[in-house]
């Protein structure tokens, strides 16, 4: 089985690659980084090293490389015989892989069934990805693809932390991993996809995801930031951050109880082990690395600002996520455009102004009341 990977970095070949080797796939990397690729070319294997105790390693062999810039060709060629398209790239790439992976699935002309997969940190990042390849396709080919190409929505959750090595392809991986896939999505009777879970409604398993693992890990950055911490396990070792991170999640935690159904004793028990992997010492991860992109995470879909805004809706005051979107406002972190742009917009407007900007809320919303009073104390 063959599948086509867009995204060399750390998440995909840790992440993604590692689980398409395990299910039996050699998979064909496609990035922009020359130095990544070259070394794929070359060896055709990597090695990656789970963070825990045991401290146990995997080889990831039969794989390849290509250049998307350099090799178009070939990444073309390579997507017309793919089983499975998968894509780690960050949301805002999506759609500049779009029309390569566009002129791929159009070069499809055995009937040959195949899934296309964004494992990204954003809902329903598939549906995004299927609707940017559909503005390259006309109504014709859209018609000739359809029961040919899948679009399966997909959760993901895997700490994959910056590691230095010498090795350009190691990479370093926490034990936890959830590769979570909606049934609907996918064409085919028999899809392999290893060690990953198929379930029928991914909205309830993206939420969770969403206000559980990336709110905590945000909230903890952000609060680090503020604190000085260098490291999130820093940050979770100051007893005051992690009374705010707890506190996020409960807010959180209620949200999800309430609205998505997720029974509260599995709730709690989930929220725990979220606040554990946080504390994985073999984990340093940096709280520049995770909270660089503020503009994206304080989206009116993000992590902090949905579910805020919905308890806020309900007349609730989430104290720690309106909190924590405060710290946000005073993050900053080097060679971050997101960073820098956002920095520019407050010394133009303010930060209440950048935060409504930001959130797209009407000054009128209850939560834009919450933090600029917040802003004023």
């Amino acid at each position: 089985m063959e599948a086509v990977h867009f995204g060399a970095g750390n998440i995909g070949r840790g992440f993604i690659g590692l689980l398409l080797h395990q299910a039996g796939y050699s998979v064909t990397f496609v990035d922009v980084n020359d130095e990544v690729i070259k070394a794929l070319k070359e060896r055709r294997s990597y090695t990656v090293h789970v963070a825990s105790d045991e401290q146990s390693s995997y080889e990831v062999n039969a794989v390849n490389g290509l250049n998307s810039k350099t090799e178009e060709k070939k990444v073309f060629e390579a997507i017309r015989s793919a089983d499975i398209i998968t894509t780690a790239v960050g949301p805002a790439a999506l759609p500049m892989i779009a029309p390569i992976i566009a002129k791929g699935i159009k070069g499809r002309t055995d009937g040959k069934l195949v899934n296309i997969i964004a494992c990204e940190n954003a809902i329903r990042a598939t549906s995004t990805l299927r609707n940017e390849v559909f503005q390259y396709l006309s109504d014709d080919e859209k018609l000739e693809l359809e029961g040919v190409v899948g679009f399966a929505d997909a959760a993901v959750d895997r700490i994959v932390p910056s590691v230095a090595s010498e090795d350009v392809l190691e990479v370093t991986v926490e034990p936890f991993y959830e590769w979570i896939v909606e049934k609907s999505g996918l064409i085919g009777d028999h899809v392999q996809l290893g060690k990953a879970m198929f379930v029928d409604d991914l909205d309830a398993y993206l939420a969770r995801k969403l206000f559980t693992v990336n709110t905590g890990h945000a909230v903890a950055a952000y609060a680090g930031y503020r604190a000085g911490k260098k490291s999130v396990l820093d940050a979770l070792a100051d007893r005051r951050i992690e009374a705010h991170v707890r506190g996020a999640l409960k807010e959180t935690s209620n949200l999800l109880v309430n609205d998505y159904g997720f029974e509260a004793g599995m709730q709690a028990m989930y929220m725990e082990k979220i606040i554990e992997r946080y504390k994985n010492p073999y984990l340093q991860d940096t709280v520049s690395r995770v909270g660089r992109g503020p503009i994206r995470k304080l989206g009116a879909n993000e992590r902090l600002v949905k579910p805020a805004k919905a308890l806020c809706e309900k007349g609730e005051n989430p104290e720690y996520l309106i909190g924590t979107i405060i710290n946000v406002l005073h993050f900053h972190a080097e060679n971050d455009a997101e960073s820098e742009k956002m920095k520019n917009m407050i010394n133009d407007k303010g930060m209440y102004e950048t935060f409504r900007s930001i959130s797209g809320l009407d000054e009128k919303h209850p939560l834009a009341i919450a933090v600029k009073e917040r802003l004023q104390d």
